[in-house]
């Protein structure tokens, strides 16, 4: 039953990341693509890893390590990119 969980969540993560990556083909602006990019392959990455978590338990240090990483990094990204958009391009 675990395994089958694990699996499942794995395939939520498949899903979340080609769904992301398709709203790279759409014709909204740039910082929406990358705000549904970014955001899909956050979810898409956190469920691969907890069902890596549910299949591997013993690597748990690890795996926690690499979701908490993953929601720091991800989240810093999208500030760094809405400040750079605010700016307008401008190198005053």
């Amino acid at each position: 039953m675990i395994n089958l969980f694990s699996y499942i969540c794995i395939g939520i993560g498949i899903v979340f990341s080609f769904w992301g990556t398709s709203h790279l083909l759409g014709k909204r602006s740039v910082l929406f693509k990358l705000h549904s990019l970014s955001v899909a392959d956050t979810l898409g990455s956190m469920s691969i890893i907890f069902g890596l978590l549910l299949k591997i338990p013993s690597e748990w240090p690890l795996l926690i390590l690499a979701i908490i990483s993953l929601a720091i990094w991800n989240t810093m990204l999208g500030y760094v990119l809405a400040y750079c958009s605010s700016r307008g391009g401008n190198n005053d």
